[in-house]
């Protein structure tokens, strides 16, 4: 059973501290430099909400203490593209079914949208949709950046293949015909959008997230 999270969101559409991803992206999406962040208790959401985002938005977990100048700093090199497109996958059960989707990252609107896939893993499903972005953007002519939070699927693009121990059968089909898919656009098509890693612990989720921690 996945551990209930807090969300604190400093600026937002409604301010204040949320028990669920879905019901802080509420406030968040679609709002100009939003600042929010995940806790791992109640405890903490409250202490920093009334700490304020300068003193935990652009810090890591753990991370030292900086003064307000420092933390700007570090907010302009860590800043979100929102002129972007973020990816992420929803399952049920790991191998299990499979669904994931590319969404503006300023707007939150669903730009596409696939499964459910009837038996994958959330690794294939994040690779499968780093490949549909590029792909989208490229039939555009677009140069956007492309987020995930999945560093396994960003390092199956770089080394333009795939290491899962996902069985190939019938009912893993579907999956595998995908991913060797987009293995062999990787291999055919050059791209110059970058892929970047979507920083969870600063940002709070990512914006195509699908609410399932």
């Amino acid at each position: 059973m996945a551990k209930q999270k807090y969300y604190v969101v400093w600026e937002g559409k409604l301010p204040g501290i949320y028990d669920s991803w879905a019901a802080c992206q509420k406030q968040v999406s679609g709002f100009q430099d939003a600042k929010f962040k995940s806790y791992e208790s109640k405890e903490q959401a409250e202490k920093a909400f009334k700490e304020g985002w300068k003193k935990h938005w652009g810090q890591g977990k753990g991370g030292p203490k900086t003064t307000v100048k420092q933390s700007a700093l570090m907010l302009s090199k860590e800043e979100i593209d929102y002129d972007s497109i973020s990816v992420d996958v929803g399952t049920r059960g790991n191998p299990g079914p499979v669904e994931y989707k590319g969404v503006d990252t300023r707007t939150g609107e669903i730009l596409f949208y696939v499964g459910p896939i009837e038996n994958g893993t959330n690794n294939l499903g994040e690779f499968i949709a780093i490949i549909h972005a590029l792909s989208y953007l490229q039939k555009i002519g677009s140069s956007k950046t492309v987020y995930t939070d999945s560093r396994t699927a960003l390092s199956w693009i770089r080394n333009k293949k795939v290491a899962s121990s996902l069985v190939r059968n019938e009912s893993t089909k579907k999956i595998w015909e995908l991913t060797d898919r987009a293995v062999q656009w990787l291999h055919s098509n050059t791209y110059n959008n970058k892929i970047l890693k979507w920083n969870t612990e600063e940002w709070g989720e990512i914006k195509a997230d699908f609410g399932r921690k």
